[in-house]
């Protein structure tokens, strides 16, 4: 009785500690996408470990529930093998290692297949384990086989993470050890002991304290990257701070209401929306839809072409505008478009802009005639282009890259991924 008290006890606990860690990490801001889904997948698993062990503690003392516990137990079995991935699909992802290549996981996928391939044998044989017509569980002569390839599978997790910890950070490094060693040691013992309860228990607690080193490096970059987001934002105002232009506009607006009323109105109306969605873009500390920095764009070439009328040409190709970017990632590209071409050359300027989907994510292409310019130049338009790199890496993982255009100018491309751009 006591025995059964003490097992529905720690099976209780580990089913709330399991919902509250999904909970936790599907709603913690702090920690990026991919490990946001992998420890709710982690959790998940470890949350359907327990309400395995939960399940087969009710139907063990129940003689008609047999077959209920077998199918109970080879459930169980599933679950907590896939958990012995997990630790893999994690180091790979932090050293930058595609899981489809390289010796480690074809190791250790191989493994989990044999153990499968012995799972489904069991179901028709004795000699791994046995559920009596009577409800009664036995292991067989050859159940230490049957969890010997996961033993080797966290073996060869742990010997992974030690030869590539200078790939790691410290506190990842440490994380991945804290939760690979004791899990090791558990899978062991269950191998010649009989404690489910125990294996399950062990994970999840060591599950919990490699979550906490991982929230706690996660929070640290992602306060990090706020401060440098706001240093950004700060940039982003001294670079919007334009008396120049902003005189040049007021005075075209006041020539122009004596020579054409109507067009005065339509650059004031125009000027206004550049000024609106600059103040909104300043104020801004998140991603914002494209379509909002293609109108502050329209509405600062209107202001432009009100005073280069002949010279400054603009065509636009965007059919693709549901996807997301930094604020003032568009506008300010085509900014230095048109400074640099009206600043070096007498000749008309032909800017177009161009958005496209494709299976990475989204693209614009910001292209122009005018006479190009060097990478190393430390022009205002450069650091421009830094501030707008740098917001787009650290914002959405984005890419700017600039390059030579066919035929002379200067095309700058812009790359959003495709995890990143959703609206």
């Amino acid at each position: 009785m006591t025995e059964m008290i003490a097992g529905f006890s720690i099976g209780g606990a580990l089913l709330v500690m399991m919902a509250l860690g999904i909970a936790v990490s599907a709603s913690i801001p702090a920690i990026d996408r991919w490990s946001k889904r992998y420890f709710i997948t982690l959790f998940s698993l470890l949350f359907l470990c327990s309400v395995s062990c939960f399940l087969a503690l009710i139907f063990w003392y129940d003689p008609r529930m047999a077959i209920a516990d077998r199918v109970v137990y080879f459930f169980e079995s599933i679950f907590l093998s896939s958990l012995m991935i997990l630790p893999t699909i994690f180091l790979l992802h932090c050293c930058d290692e595609r899981f489809q290549s390289g010796a480690l996981p074809k190791a250790v996928a191989a493994l989990w297949v044999l153990f499968f391939a012995m799972l489904i044998a069991a179901q028709f044989t004795d000699a791994f384990y046995v559920v009596t017509p009577d409800n009664q569980y036995f292991r067989g002569p050859l159940f230490a086989l049957l969890t010997f390839p996961l033993v080797v599978i966290m073996f060869l997790n742990v010997v992974g993470a030690i030869r590539r910890r200078s790939k790691l950070s410290r506190r990842y490094y440490v994380a991945l050890l804290i939760y690979m060693f004791p899990m090791t040691a558990a899978i062991f013992i269950h191998s010649f002991v009989e404690v489910e309860m125990f294996v399950v228990f062990c994970m999840a607690l060591f599950a919990l304290l490699m979550y906490v080193l991982i929230i706690s490096d996660n929070v640290s970059q992602y306060m990090r990257q706020q401060r440098e987001i706001a240093n950004q934002r700060a940039g982003i105002m001294v670079l919007q701070m334009r008396p120049h232009f902003i005189c040049n506009t007021m005075m075209s607006i006041y020539y122009l209401c004596d020579q054409n009323p109507q067009k005065a109105k339509q650059v004031t109306l125009d000027f206004t929306t550049y000024l609106r969605k600059n103040f909104t873009a300043i104020a801004s500390e998140d991603t914002v839809p494209f379509a909002e920095e293609l109108e502050h764009t329209r509405a600062y070439l209107a202001v432009e072409q009100a005073q280069f009328e002949d010279s400054l040409f603009v065509s636009f190709d965007t059919p693709h505008t549901l996807f997301r970017v930094p604020p003032l990632t568009l506008q300010p590209l085509v900014e230095n478009a048109v400074k640099h071409g009206m600043r070096a050359s007498s000749e008309p300027i032909h800017i177009s802009v161009v958005t496209r989907q494709t299976e990475a994510g989204s693209e614009i292409v910001v292209e122009d005639d005018g006479p190009g310019f060097a990478p190393a130049d430390d022009s205002e338009p450069h650091i421009g282009l830094n501030n707008i790199r740098q917001r787009l890496a650290l914002m959405c993982d984005g890419r700017l890259t600039i390059a030579p255009r066919e035929g002379g100018g200067t095309s700058v491309k812009v790359t959003i991924p495709a995890a990143e751009s959703k609206q």
